[in-house]
Formats: structure tokens, sequence, C-alpha cells
């Protein structure tokens, strides 16, 4: 029972973590979103730790340290497959994917249930494709490059839930905290390495259009600039306006899109805490089907807040997502 009500809450929060880092990556770069969302659920179970405890033993920073480099690689492949799209098929693939690997760990790794369970895991990996269905119309067939990255996707997610049931169970919240450390270290160095590439282009760039057009000015003459500087001077107080304006508004959405990514940040770390809660009290097995019904929390929030369509397929995945969650709470 206690499993089933976490895995559900912690599947409607990660939805909501999702959503709102949709909302950052609008306005900033992915990369600098999951970076701060990361240093954010950081910050914020180090400030939990007095209060919910962690033993800081080699298993729990080996396996929680190797979960934040799956799970970057998670995050980095899903961006990549969903940029290729279509997002209708790889979105759930990537989905069942993430259950069906610790879903086979766990069952391999000895792990019993019920036949009612067994029904219930059924339903509910229906209900995850369903649920993460995103209807498109003239939706063309995935590359074989996009299913592979969404599989890399699903199954370095089911590597990251496998690689946190290893933690020890006295270890509290350690491994995520290890987790966080070594996801977040991981975006900031990718973010460094982007922007040290993107200097010397631009640099390399910028010199070459020197060059190029140096001559080109030499050779228009002094008579050319002189007929333009009235024409430049009449312009510059109007264009200076319009920059500063610009740029003014192109920091406001980069302040929304931080403040966006910090609120994902923290709904993530609490999903992250009731997923470990769940896989210490539970079964793997059990959490690792209910946490893939993520999207739903997702679609929720994108109808109540910003008024998106529910598709009647997608209803029809909630119906399913609930049954399920339902019998294995008696399962």
């Amino acid at each position: 029972m206690l499993t089933a009500i976490l895995g559900v809450t912690g599947a409607l929060i990660f939805g909501s973590a999702d959503f709102l880092g949709g909302l950052a990556s609008k306005r900033v770069s992915p990369l600098v979103a999951t970076a701060v969302a990361a240093l954010t659920g950081l910050v914020l179970l180090l400030l939990a730790l007095p209060i919910i405890g962690g033993e800081f033993s080699p298993g729990a920073v080996l396996w929680g340290g190797l979960s934040g480099v799956s799970g970057a690689v998670a995050i980095s492949l899903l961006y990549a497959c969903l940029a290729i799209g279509p997002m209708s098929i790889l979105s759930p693939l990537t989905a069942v994917v993430s259950a069906v690997v610790p879903l086979a760990v766990a069952l391999i790794g000895g792990e019993r249930l019920g036949s009612l369970g067994y029904w219930a895991i059924g339903i509910a990996l229906v209900a995850v494709v369903l649920v993460g269905f995103v209807p498109e119309k003239g939706a063309v067939r995935p590359s074989l490059r996009g299913i592979l990255m969404a599989i890399g996707s699903g199954a370095a997610i089911g590597i990251f839930l496998v690689l946190i049931d290893l933690s020890p169970d006295d270890s509290g919240l350690a491994p995520l905290v290890m987790n966080r450390a070594v996801n977040g270290s991981i975006m900031l160095v990718t973010l460094g390495v982007l922007w040290v590439v993107g200097r010397r282009r631009g640099v390399q760039e910028t010199g070459g259009g020197v060059q190029e057009t140096g001559g080109g000015v030499t050779d228009a003459g002094a008579s050319g600039a002189d007929a333009g500087a009235s024409g430049a001077d009449a312009g510059a107080e109007a264009d200076g306006g319009t920059v500063v304006v610009a740029v003014a508004d192109r920091r406001a959405v980069v302040r929304a899109g931080i403040r966006f990514a910090i609120a994902c940040g923290v709904v993530d770390a609490v999903a992250n805490t009731l997923l470990l809660f769940g896989i210490r009290v539970g079964d793997l097995s059990v959490m690792s089907v209910l946490t893939a019904l993520y999207p739903a929390g997702t679609i929720l929030l994108a109808a109540i807040v910003l008024r998106e369509r529910i598709a009647p397929v997608q209803w029809v995945g909630l119906v399913l997502a609930l049954t399920a969650a339902g019998m294995l709470a008696v399962a």
C-alpha cells in the first residue's frame, strides 16, 4: 500500500519537475536549466541531510555517484531524441524502457509478486505508453538514431533506479546527495567546455571578418564615410533605445528561466526522496513501473496551467494508471 502511494505520488511530482524544467528550457539553454536544477537539488538535500540523516559509506558514495553519471547521460539523450522526434513515439518508448530495465533486474534478482501484482504491472506498462503518447499531426516514422537515443535514455533512467536500489539501506540521503553533486558537476563541466569552444570559434570568426573587411573600408574612401556620418548619428539614439529594451527583455526572460530551473530542482529533489523511500520500503519492480508514469504529472500541469488539451488516449492511460496503482496497493 505504502509503496504504491509513494510510487504514484513520486511519479506525479517527477512529472511536475519535468514541466518546470520544460518552462525553464524555453527561456535558457537546457544544459543551464539542468545544471541549475541539479545544484538547487543538491543544496536542498544538504539542508535536509541533518534532519533525515545519511551515512556516506563507500557503497553510498559509489552507487550514488554512478547514478549521477547515469542521470546526466539519461537527460542528455532524452533532450537529443525529443529534438529529433517524433515525440509521440520516442517519449513513451523512453518511459517504457525506463520501467522495463529495472523491472527485469528486479525479477532476475529474485523479487516475486502475486498474480494480481503481475497483472497490475502489465496494465501499468500499457498506461505508461498511453500517458506518454503525444498526438502529432503528420508525425513521421522515427529514425533509427532517434529510436536508439530513446532506448539509451530509458535504459540510463532504469540504471539510475537500479543503482539507487543498490545503495545501502542505512545510507539515508547520502546516495541522492552524491547523485546531485556528480550530476551538477558534469553539467557545469559540459557548459564550461561548450563556452570555451564557442568563445574560440567566435574569436576566429571575428578575426577572419576583420581581415576580410579591413581592405574594403580603405578602398571605399573617406568621402563615403563622411557622407554616411550624419545618417548614422541621426539613427543612433533610436537604435540605442531599441537595443536597451531588447537587452532588458532578454535579461527578464533569463531570470524567469533561472527561477523555473530552481523550482524544478526543488521539486525534483522531493520526487527523488520519495523514490528512495519507496525503494527502501517496497520492491524495485513496483517502484520502477509506477515511477515511469511521470508523464501524467506533466500533462496534468500543462492542462491546468497552460490550458493544453489532454488527448482521449491520454485520459485512458491516466485511468489505467490509477487502476494499476490500486491493484498494486492490495497485491
